[in-house]
């Protein structure tokens, strides 16, 4: 129980510190790299789009054809791409954690 307690508190630190990093960068207006992490989010966005049935993406987000709809696809690659740094930093953390 412990482990997984430690490994859902380092997931959430990971999380608050990728958007620490966002912010940090908006506040630095270097937006163009932001465009580059919003890059890495894209192929997993298209899939959840292509995968999950329309009628899902109707209910989540109330927009019809939500696959083709710029701003749904928008928001999911940087949810996307923000949780996957979030990932890459909760995991060495956990991984740091487990060494102690």
């Amino acid at each position: 129980m412990r482990i997984v307690l430690q490994l859902v508190a380092c997931l959430a630190l990971g999380m608050f510190v990728a958007l620490l990093i966002l912010a940090g960068l908006m506040f630095a207006q270097q937006f163009e790299v932001i465009n580059l992490i919003v890059v890495t989010g894209k192929p997993l966005a298209h899939l959840a789009l292509v995968v999950l049935p329309d009628a899902f993406w109707d209910s989540v987000t109330g927009a019809t054809d939500a696959a083709n709809n710029d701003s749904v696809r928008s928001f999911l690659q940087m949810t996307a791409a923000i949780g996957q740094i979030a990932l890459l930093v909760g995991a060495g953390l956990f991984r740091v954690s487990l060494e102690e």
